[in-house]
């Protein structure tokens, strides 16, 4: 049975539609997940489910007695109270199947569940936790459908693993928007996407659904194109002036005005964004060399204890571990910014770093988004060129407009976008990336990971986003209690591999690590010096090797095909107009061959012997 029915709904706000003549439907039980890129109106569309805003036409219809609870994306700034106070809030009226002390009961359980506690005041907890104290008020009302916006925003990976299990324990219906992959794959039932103003049901999981909208996009790309050319026809056609009879001319100036309005009317794709890194000289070969590090706080806390490393020019390196566990300050240990308590720290030469903040706080917000990157110039260099700052934004899907609006009122995704490009202004060889997926779609998603992937310098990621992690990272440094760091070759499920085989070799009395296990370096707060650096493929390096030996294949294939021809006399005869254009595509194939055996090459030397 359906709990939301929505029909022919439209919505907009002074522009082309948000939502244009919506029909569809959540059912109970289900697990929708809705994707669309920044902007397309996701929030939108689940603020008229809850009935926060009313649609401009069409009806909303929401099973009669049937609950829905929001959790929202952002924090609200002026919530206060303790937690217990807070979660209480998001308790319904007294139900007569449930006594006052029972709720009371389901309401500490539910606030020990999340792992809180009662008595915190919430304006003194980071921003994961208040993320986890707005979800259990959502979750108190015992609501039908939840809908949640970007539920694993600031959750760490142990939150958020929770909270996939416990969803899928409850049965909750939900509707659901997340960046987080790993966590649509294992909770989405069914995935529908927002496109300009159009919802597309996917009855499908989620690596289907990739291809099959590519093939949609694709098939939509050559029918706009065959109308474009028969426009173009038309157009030509009358311009040259009307000969025939009165009646085909008119069905056929008809048919004009019919392409013309078809051609206003469309709503071209958002593009993708056109991100590069400003890339500095070279560093050092070393970047960083850690020996012994200790750092505790005056009070005595412990976060890093006896940590030994060395990070190398073009490390992938991802920092894994619970809010607070000390990801933050231990960046800004191996950046210098702060002194170990003990131990040494050498830094390499020519290190240009940039750092992205997951606060976002280098974003002014009095400021236009220009004015953001630009700070009041007209233009900015970017790799010793020249380019305006409206030009250069666009490439990041700012349109002149929005770029001169003040950056207070851009959306998640949109602060996001801006702070890449602001930091990507900056020459660098070195990049910190403090949770950089928060709110970002799919598509900019999977262009930040090819960017990463193929950043020539160092990266060290904060990340809490396991795919994401899997794709870019070539090694992991995890925080594991007590100050101990373990220092691990490949991503998350590779330490998570790791961990599955030093328990079995545990539990059978052998407590070392596993022959060929992804352990690099295993700092148990002895100081022990660190092995021999270790490397491993990303997962994106990974793919690109699985496909070079094709790939080189096919080129060395056209290119004896076009050798042929240039050998034989006949093509000289029959299509001597051709040799140019043959030669030309000959001279790009051995072009695109030297560059495709070379980081054949190069994948493999990293890959090292099976």
């Amino acid at each position: 049975m359906a709990l939301l029915s929505l029909l022919d709904v439209s919505h907009a706000f002074g522009g082309p539609p948000v939502l244009d003549h919506v029909n569809f439907q959540v059912n109970s039980g289900e697990r929708v997940c809705l994707l669309g890129r920044n902007g397309a109106g996701k929030s939108t569309l689940m603020k008229l489910i809850v009935g926060e805003i009313k649609s401009d036409t069409g009806q909303v219809f929401r099973q009669p007695g049937a609950h829905f609870a929001r959790l929202v994306q952002e924090v609200p700034a002026d919530l206060t109270g303790s937690v217990h106070d807070i979660v209480s809030a998001g308790l319904r009226s007294a139900s007569a199947h449930e006594e006052d002390w029972e709720r009371e009961v389901r309401l500490e359980d539910l606030i020990n569940h999340v792992g809180l506690d009662s008595q915190a005041e919430f304006s003194a907890l980071s921003g994961g936790l208040k993320r986890r104290v707005l979800l259990a008020q959502a979750l108190a009302s015992q609501p039908d459908l939840l809908l949640l916006d970007e539920p694993t925003n600031h959750l760490d990976l142990a939150s958020i693993l929770w909270l996939e299990e416990f969803l899928l324990q409850e049965k909750i219906g939900l509707f659901f928007v997340t960046h987080d992959r790993a966590f649509l794959k294992k909770l989405a039932t069914r995935i529908v996407e927002l496109d300009r103003g159009i919802i597309t049901n996917w009855d499908c999981d989620y690596d289907t659904f990739l291809v099959r909208r590519q093939d949609r996009l694709e098939a939509e790309e050559r029918t706009q194109a065959l109308a474009d050319k028969k426009l173009a026809q038309e157009e030509e056609w009358i311009r040259r002036g009307v000969r025939a009879q009165r009646s085909r001319a008119t069905a056929r100036i008809n048919q004009l005005h019919v392409l013309r309005a078809d051609r206003r009317a469309r709503r071209a794709t958002i593009g993708n964004v056109n991100m590069r890194v400003n890339e500095a000289i070279p560093s050092g070969m070393k970047v960083v060399d850690v020996e012994k590090m200790t750092f505790a706080y005056p009070n005595g806390k412990l976060l890093v204890k006896d940590f030994t490393t060395t990070i190398i020019r073009g490390d992938k390196i991802g920092l894994i571990g619970p809010n607070g566990a000390g990801k933050t300050t231990l960046i800004k240990l191996l950046l210098g910014q702060l002194a170990p308590t003990s131990g040494n720290i050498k830094h390499g030469t020519n290190l240009e770093v940039v750092y992205y903040d997951q606060l976002r706080a280098q974003i002014e917000d009095d400021k236009t988004v220009a004015d953001n990157i630009a700070n009041g110039n007209t233009h900015v260099t970017i790799e010793g060129r020249t380019r305006h700052v409206i030009s250069y934004l666009q490439d990041f899907l700012f349109t002149a407009d929005r770029a001169r609006t003040p950056a207070r009122v851009l959306s998640g995704g949109e602060r996001n976008r801006l702070l890449l490009a602001r930091l990507f202004t900056k020459p660098a060889n070195v990049l910190v990336l403090d949770e950089p997926t928060n709110d970002l779609d799919v598509e900019t998603l999977d262009l930040l990971e090819d960017l990463l992937v193929e950043f020539p310098g160092t990266v060290l990621i904060v990340s809490h986003d396991r795919e994401f992690l899997d794709e870019v990272v070539t090694s992991s440094f995890v925080f594991e209690g007590d100050g101990v760091i373990g220092d691990y070759v490949g991503g998350y499920t590779d330490w998570q591999h790791d961990k599955q085989k030093q328990a079995i070799a545990a539990a059978k009395g052998n407590a070392r690590p596993v022959e060929g296990a992804g352990a690099k370096v295993k700092n148990s707060g002895n100081g022990a010096g660190a092995a021999p650096k270790a490397k491993k493929l990303s997962g994106k390096e990974q793919k690109e090797l699985e496909t070079l030996p094709a790939k080189i294949e096919a080129l060395e294939q056209e290119q004896a095909q076009l050798t042929a021809r240039l050998a034989d006399p006949a093509f000289y005869k029959k299509e001597p107009q051709k040799f140019a254009e043959v030669k030309s595509r000959l001279d790009v194939l051995e072009r695109e061959h030297a560059v495709a055996f070379t980081r054949w090459e190069q994948l493999e030397a990293l890959r090292g012997p099976e």
